[in-house]
């Protein structure tokens, strides 16, 4: 996959197969986009997604609630799926100013889109004025084929980043991972914490999710952990554990089971399989101790019984 870095700059000559929009979480709708595009390679396209460094709803709709997928991470998903070419650019003023004819007269001129294909709901340009129905018109014009596919549904309600995002924070990761279609996980670096998990014989990880990731409700999970090539089974605290700190700060705490090496300075990747309980406040160390005893067998009967 070539990854660029701006759309105005970028001139591709090859004919191209083109989607566009945020894809925030890389959902089943979203993949129903990619996989269509990929699948125009038979008759000689190159997939383009085209999305954005930034969120335009932090811009358009002053709405600062954290992504579901870090810019990293979407790379590295679309990166092992096939797609040609990830064009991720800012979502800035020129931009926002370029009205919706000139936008995709310019897919047409420098990327030589020859087809696209959008949800019913896609729109661009200038505050919005592009719509399924001026991209229908412009198709004919500018000789280009364009496809509207419908959204995937759960619950009767469309699957959608919103959707997904107001389920995580209620703690429903089963319906989250449905949505999805792969199980939700935070990847970062492993720090130093307080030491409290060795000193009690529960040893465990931590990393610090980029601010811009959202992390499902503060509770504690059954995960799985990533690293070195191999998947090992845990338990997973989120949030910002008040019966040892009172300094509010947001972390992901995790006790890998049967496992005791040291990963400092190693990037894992914990995936969220099952919520157990929500983050509590006990009065003592012990109680803290015995409940995490009590975890640990929830998660190992979990996996037992896969």
């Amino acid at each position: 996959m070539e990854y660029l870095h701006s759309l105005f700059d970028t001139k591709i000559s090859e004919p191209t197969a083109v989607t566009v929009g945020k894809f925030d979480g890389i959902h089943r709708g979203h993949n129903l986009l990619t996989s269509d595009i990929i699948s125009k390679k038979s008759q000689g396209l190159k997939s383009c997604l085209i999305t954005f460094t930034n969120s335009p709803r932090f811009l358009l709709q002053e709405d600062q609630t954290p992504c579901l997928i870090t810019n990293k991470e979407r790379m590295f998903m679309l990166d092992n799926n096939g797609l040609d070419y990830l064009i991720e650019c800012p979502f800035d003023e020129r931009l926002m100013q370029t009205d919706a004819r000139s936008f995709i007269e310019f897919l047409v001129s420098n990327l030589n889109m020859q087809y696209i294909i959008s949800g019913p709901d896609f729109t661009f340009g200038h505050k919005g004025a592009g719509n399924v129905q001026l991209l229908t018109e412009l198709s004919k014009e500018l000789g280009f084929e364009y496809k509207v596919i419908e959204k995937m549904k759960q619950n009767n309600r469309d699957i959608s980043s919103t959707y997904i995002r107001e389920e995580l924070k209620e703690g429903h990761i089963d319906s989250v991972n449905e949505m999805l279609g792969y199980e939700y996980f935070v990847w970062g670096e492993v720090v130093h914490g307080a030491h409290l998990g060795h000193t009690i014989g529960i040893p465990t990880i931590n990393i610090m999710p980029e601010k811009i990731k959202l992390v499902p409700k503060f509770g504690v999970y059954v995960t799985t952990i990533d690293f070195d090539g191999r998947i090992y089974h845990g338990v997973t605290n989120v949030g910002t554990k008040p019966s040892v700190s009172d300094k509010n700060i947001v972390g992901i705490e995790t006790h890998i089971l049967d496992y005791n090496g040291d990963l400092y300075g190693k990037f894992v990747k914990v995936t969220f399989q099952s919520f157990l309980r929500p983050e509590m406040k006990f009065g003592s160390i012990e109680e803290l101790t015995n409940q995490m005893n009590i975890d640990k067998t929830k998660a190992k009967n979990f996996f037992n019984k896969k």
